[in-house]
């Protein structure tokens, strides 16, 4: 026990030694705060410049581009089972059945009765009318009749012949 006793005062001044030594290390190293001196003398750094780059306008989409309208028909071949009537109104002719007269008007040389067309005839479709001769059309499709096969109806034969 003697032996820590001569020991333990020895250990304890090495261990404040190198407290102390530790501490003004410590202090030696820390950096003092700057002084007011130094704050107002030392120029602030200028910023550096910023290149402003305003972002491109998203370009619009494009507008979808509408279905291509079918070209009008110029011609018509007959199949079995047409009719002036149905003729003039698909789309692509007239869409309106009631202007069939235009096309009979149009015929003339092959159409004898405006109700009975034959398979394989090939009809133009007249394109470009004045509205008067369309409304005339109209108004004999209206007023004509009822369709039937036998001789030229008496109302086709004055709607051909007001209509010259």
């Amino acid at each position: 026990m003697q032996t820590v006793a001569k020991t333990l005062p020895t250990m304890l001044k090495s261990l404040f030694v190198l407290s102390i030594s530790i501490v003004v290390a410590g202090c030696i190293s820390a950096k003092s705060p700057p002084t007011e001196e130094a704050i107002a003398v030392a120029p602030e750094p200028e910023p550096e410049p910023v290149a402003v780059v305003e972002p491109e306008p998203e370009p619009e989409p494009e507008p979808a581009k509408p279905e291509p309208e079918p070209l009008p028909l110029k011609f018509w071949i007959v199949a079995e089972g047409d009719n002036l009537w149905n003729i003039a109104a698909h789309e692509e002719v007239y869409f309106l059945p009631e202007q069939w007269p235009l096309i009979y008007k149009e015929n003339l040389e092959q159409i004898t009765d405006a109700d009975l067309i034959y398979p394989g005839q090939v009809l133009d479709i007249p394109r470009g009318m004045a509205q008067d001769e369309i409304d005339a059309a109209v108004h004999h499709a209206r007023n004509r009749g009822a369709w039937s096969l036998g001789p030229v109806e008496a109302s086709d034969k004055e709607y051909l012949k007001s209509s010259n």
